[in-house]
């Protein structure tokens, strides 16, 4: 491990906090480019139920991922406080519709539990750990990992 490594790991960390239905989740603020009121994006024809469209973000085709259909968290309304959180993801630009976001919120690392194992009933591969500030817990998502796994793929040929 270099040193660079061995620091950040013991460093807190920001995490932009959203909420989907009643829990709150949380991702790395390096990640978030800007955040958006949501409008409704232009649809793509066979795309999956969760891949809302795309939209024309200065220029550049954004493919707009609905996180409440994605987590299957049942079905999405679209209120006042629904807003897009643009992130970059390697070289890629996406928008991921949430249902509000909250705040952001630093955590040191022993402020964040591990994944509790729930065994083959959920699949957990995309969480990070649990964050808990005082009576407040954050579901810390990977969201390179999410937005990284095959879906994406599919996401890619539909900006294309």
């Amino acid at each position: 491990m270099s040193q660079t490594e061995n620091t950040t790991s013991t460093m807190p960390a920001e995490y932009l906090a959203f909420t989907l239905g009643k829990e709150e989740y949380g991702i790395d603020i390096q990640k978030v480019s800007e955040i958006r009121n949501y409008e409704t994006p232009t649809r793509i024809a066979n795309a999956p139920e969760f891949i809302k469209g795309v939209v024309n973000l200065r220029g550049i085709i954004v493919p707009i991922v609905d996180m409440r259909i994605r987590f299957a968290l049942g079905t999405p309304e679209y209120g006042p406080f629904t807003v897009v959180i643009i992130l970059n993801i390697g070289t890629r630009v996406v928008g991921m519709v949430v249902d509000a976001v909250s705040d952001v919120t630093t955590l040191t690392p022993d402020q964040i539990k591990s994944t509790p194992d729930m065994g083959s009933t959920l699949n957990t591969e995309h969480i990070v750990g649990l964050g808990t500030v005082d009576e407040r817990m954050l579901i810390l998502v990977d969201i390179d990992r999410l937005m990284s796994s095959e879906e994406m793929g599919l996401i890619e040929r539909l900006a294309a």
